[in-house]
């Protein structure tokens, strides 16, 4: 990891590397229909040869998506501190956020389907400002609750000026 991009202390924590596959069947999904839909228009309306170039398009962008997912997320750390939480991602345009807990209003935990189905949940945090907010996606259940219960106790202690 790039100094840059790294806190003043070690001991980031990566997001699930099952997440990866919630990513690919997402993917998967929405590039087969995608796919399905204006080939089968080529198909009818203009020539099945360039249905057969879209599909083998589509094939080679899914491939690609594949391996690229997997570094996504392998991209994605994040790390507790006192007074702060650091979130680092990124493959091509890195980027580090770090939250104080101060800013902190509201802590979500959200699993959709596929999600729920791996064990995985995201943890969001909501700050006073749109732009200062964070998502840690991709964590085993077990960690988001506890990342969760953490930053509610740390919230409630800054609210009682402690």
């Amino acid at each position: 990891m790039d100094d840059l991009f790294a806190p003043p202390a070690a001991g980031w924590r990566r997001i699930s590397p099952a997440y990866a596959m919630v990513l690919r069947a997402r993917m998967l999904i929405g590039t087969a229909l995608v796919i399905g839909v204006v080939a089968t228009v080529l198909w009818h309306a203009v020539d099945p040869r360039w249905a057969g170039a879209l599909i083998a398009l589509g094939v080679g962008y899914a491939g690609w998506q594949w391996f690229r997912l997997g570094r996504w997320v392998r991209a994605w750390g994040y790390l507790e501190r006192d007074g702060d939480l650091y979130l680092s991602h990124g493959l091509w345009s890195r980027e580090l956020i770090v939250i104080p807990y101060g800013r902190m209003q509201a802590v979500k935990v959200e699993s959709g389907p596929l999600t729920r189905a791996l064990g995985l949940a995201n943890v969001e945090l909501v700050t006073a400002s749109l732009q200062s907010g964070g998502r840690v996606p991709g964590l085993p259940q077990r960690d988001a609750e506890a990342l969760r219960d953490r930053l509610i106790a740390i919230g409630i202690g800054d609210q009682d000026g402690l």
